[in-house]
C-alpha cells in the first residue's frame, strides 16, 4: 500500500512538473541568433519597466583596441555581446527592451575573439561616422521611443569598454548625469552588485569601481534616466578576461540586471 501511495505521488509530481512546463511564457528576439533567439520568461519582477540599451561605437567606428592572442579585439564587439546578452537577462525578468544597436547577423556568440565587422546599424538606419552627429542619432531614437512609452520605469544603459595603457588594470565603474539623482541611484545599485559578487567569487580581492557624474553628450541628451558604464581597460591582459571569456561577459549582464532589479524595487 505505501509503495502504491508513493507511485501515485511521484505520478502527480511529473504530471504537475509538465503542467507548468506548459505553461511557462517565452519570448523571441532575432538578434539573439537563431539558436538563442528564443527566451523563457522566468518572472515578472521588471514588469511596466522599459530599457533602452545602447553598445559604444559600431558601424565605421570599432571603439577602443586592443591585442589578445595575438589579434585585435574591438570595443564595438564585446560592447555589443554584453547588451544582448544583459537584455536577454532584462526579457527574462519580464521587461520591455530596445536594442538601439543593432546587428542583425552576430547573436550573441561565445568566441574569445569576436571578429569585427561593420554592420551594426541605429535601429536600421547606417550609424554615421562623425562622433557628435552619431551620438545625436542614438539619442534622438531613444527619446523618440521614451515618448511614446507609458511604463512607470523607464531607463537607457550605455555600456563601452575603456582604453588605457597596458599595466593599468580597472574595475568596471559607472556615470550618470550631473544632477540625476536617479541616475545616480541606479549607478550605486549596479555597482553595490558588483562589490557584492566580487565578496563572493573573488572575497579578499576588493572591488574599486566608483560612481560619478560627468557630462557625457548621451547623458545629456537622452531624456530617460540613464546610467553609463565601462567594463574594463581593453588593453589590460587582466581586464580582457572579463570580456573575452563568454562565462565573464554572461557574469557582467547577469549582474548589471541584478543591480537594476534592485533599483526598479525601490521605485515601485
Amino acid at each position: 500500500m505505501k509503495k502504491l501511495f508513493l507511485l501515485f505521488i511521484s505520478l502527480i509530481t511529473i504530471v504537475c512538473s509538465i503542467s507548468a512546463q506548459k505553461k511557462a511564457k517565452t519570448g523571441k528576439e532575432p538578434l539573439f541568433g537563431k539558436n538563442q533567439s528564443t527566451y523563457t520568461i522566468i518572472s515578472d519582477e521588471l514588469n511596466r519597466a522599459t530599457f533602452y540599451l545602447v553598445s559604444g561605437h559600431g558601424g565605421l567606428d570599432p571603439g577602443a583596441m586592443g591585442i589578445y592572442a595575438g589579434r585585435q579585439v574591438h570595443e564595438d564587439e564585446y560592447a555589443y555581446d554584453i547588451i544582448l546578452r544583459l537584455g536577454r537577462e532584462l526579457l527574462q525578468r519580464g521587461a520591455k527592451v530596445y536594442f538601439i544597436i543593432q546587428d542583425k547577423k552576430d547573436g550573441i556568440r561565445n568566441a574569445k575573439i569576436l571578429p569585427s565587422s561593420k554592420r551594426e546599424t541605429c535601429m536600421g538606419d547606417p550609424i554615421p561616422l562623425n562622433q557628435k552627429v552619431r551620438l545625436q542619432q542614438r539619442c534622438d531614437k531613444i527619446n523618440e521611443l521614451n515618448r511614446s512609452d507609458k511604463s512607470k520605469y523607464k531607463r537607457a544603459v550605455f555600456i563601452h569598454v575603456d582604453s588605457r595603457s597596458r599595466g593599468k588594470q580597472i574595475d568596471v565603474f559607472f556615470y550618470h548625469a550631473s544632477g540625476s539623482v536617479k541616475g545616480k541611484q541606479l549607478a550605486q545599485k549596479i555597482r553595490n552588485k558588483f562589490e557584492e559578487k566580487y565578496k563572493q567569487h573573488q572575497p579578499g580581492r576588493g572591488f574599486s569601481g566608483t560612481v560619478n557624474e560627468r557630462d557625457l553628450y548621451v547623458l545629456r541628451h537622452a531624456n530617460p534616466v540613464a546610467v553609463f558604464m565601462e567594463l574594463g581597460n581593453i588593453q589590460n591582459h587582466q581586464d580582457q578576461k572579463r570580456l573575452v571569456l563568454a562565462n565573464n561577459r554572461q557574469a557582467l549582464a547577469k549582474w548589471i540586471a541584478e543591480g537594476i532589479v534592485s533599483d526598479y524595487k525601490t521605485q515601485k
